[in-house]
């Protein structure tokens, strides 16, 4: 069968997708429903929805994921080969890059000053992504009641994330078959009657599922996703810095629901209490390359690879490790978007059907507004106070700030972000950007006085 766009022609649309992909996962979803949908008319406004929904349902970056599979669609494997991975490339070349700068120059005052300004505002925009996912997520009390339950569950009692995730996903299945209209999905694909389709049904139903396809599929994208970790056991062995990250990350690419600022309360939780590979403000300054670089927001994983490798470098020479720390971050991150893609595609229609998995993705999304909420909390912590104690009592931990040791200018810094934001409706991108230059400012007329 042929492609039903030129391979050409979508290789040099998917490349405007990705240089055009700021601003998380939202924004992202938004560019390619533009191009996609309304300029080019090649996939229908049910079709895209129905794309997300099962992108939805999978762990890792959806709008990476949505990608590969319209990419798929379109042109097959190498569609969605050339898709996906053209969607992540100006993001890990961005990365790297701000990287290898951060890491040469932490110390200079222009460096920790641009970051200064950028923290609060970072700060704000995973607050607005509480809101802003809450409002489609929570609709009734009881997925309130849910998104409480994992704040409490991850914020005071550091229960794993999976953990976390599957709890939702069994309450959310469970009530979906006792309240259906309770757990009912929070995106409802309905397709208009009489929809005038640029791509019919019939064409992008053509693979047909079968047990023999998906062991190839299986077999190849498995191979692909170990390889390169097994190389590195061979070479440096079980404890090297390379060897656990990419370990650490390969979990979190198949335990990762709800997005990406979901996996970064993850990511925080582990890189930084758990393995030590960076501070908590680190972990802001990462995200803050991530937020205003093109690409997926979770691109922000190849920071952490990279600066737990150079911190740790086991042998190596530093930025040696961390452009490896880099590479095997970023491939046993989206390795297996492919595969979850790849190997599913052919079963959308079956999955599109099934009212146990929309109600157990429901309830994991309400969960994950929690999760978000306690990255949340966690970040300001971090960026308003210069020391914050952990403190244990009858099995809760409370983070508790000491209050002398507050920053004003950061209070204002994010006093000012919230309300760009949340009164003036700025832009992500408007608000980093100022709050940046401010901070720079403030940062280095303070510093010189």
């Amino acid at each position: 069968m042929s492609d039903l766009v030129p391979f050409r022609e979508a290789l040099r649309v998917w490349i405007r997708v990705a240089v055009q992909s700021f601003g998380g996962p939202a924004g992202q979803i938004a560019v390619m429903h533009r191009i996609l949908v309304e300029e080019k008319r090649w996939i229908s406004e049910s079709r895209f929805l129905h794309a997300l929904n099962y992108c939805m349902l999978l762990p890792g970056p959806e709008a990476t994921q949505l990608a590969t599979y319209i990419g798929w669609l379109l042109n097959r494997t190498p569609g969605g080969i050339a898709a996906g991975t053209l969607f992540v490339l100006p993001g890990f070349l961005s990365i790297l890059v701000l990287s290898l700068l951060y890491a040469s120059f932490q110390q200079t005052d222009f460096v920790q000053a641009l970051f200064y300004g950028l923290k609060p505002a970072v700060m704000a925009v995973v607050v607005e992504a509480v809101f802003r996912i809450g409002k489609r997520a929570l609709r009734n009390r009881t997925m309130a009641g849910i998104a409480a339950l994992a704040f409490v569950a991850i914020f005071f009692f550091e229960i794993p994330f999976p953990a976390i995730v599957a709890g939702a996903g069994l309450i959310g299945w469970i009530g979906g078959r006792l309240r259906p209209e309770t757990f009912a999905p929070p995106l409802v694909l309905e397709r208009a009657a009489g929809e005038d389709l640029p791509i019919a049904d019939a064409q992008v139903h053509q693979v047909r599922p079968s047990l023999g396809r998906s062991f190839r599929v299986l077999a190849v994208c498995l191979g692909l996703w170990a390889a390169p970790l097994l190389v590195l056991f061979a070479v440096f062995g079980p404890d090297h810095v390379l060897v656990r990250e990419g370990a650490f990350f390969s979990k979190m690419s198949v335990v990762t629901f709800g997005g990406a600022y979901a996996v970064l309360a993850y990511v925080s939780q582990q890189a930084v209490e758990t393995y030590g590979w960076l501070t908590p403000g680190e972990m802001l300054d990462g995200l803050g390359m991530a937020e205003t670089t093109p690409g997926p927001l979770i691109q922000v994983v190849q920071f952490v690879g990279f600066l737990g490798a150079w911190r740790h470098p086991g042998g190596l020479d530093p930025m040696t490790a961390g452009i490896l720390g880099s590479l095997i971050t970023t491939w046993v991150t989206y390795v297996p978007c492919f595969l979850w893609i790849f190997l599913g595609a052919p079963y959308i229609e079956w999955l599109r059907g099934k009212r146990g998995l929309s109600a157990a993705l429901a309830g994991i999304t309400a969960a994950v507004v929690g999760v978000i909420l306690n990255l949340a909390v966690w970040f300001s912590l971090h960026v308003l106070f210069g020391e914050v104690a952990e403190v244990h009592r009858m099995g809760a931990r409370l983070l508790v700030p000491d209050w002398s040791t507050l920053d004003p200018a950061a209070l204002v810094l994010a006093a000012g972000a919230f309300l760009a934001l949340f009164r003036f409706r700025l832009g992500m991108m408007k608000t980093l950007a100022f709050s940046a230059g401010a901070g720079l400012v403030w940062y280095l007329i303070a510093r010189g006085g």
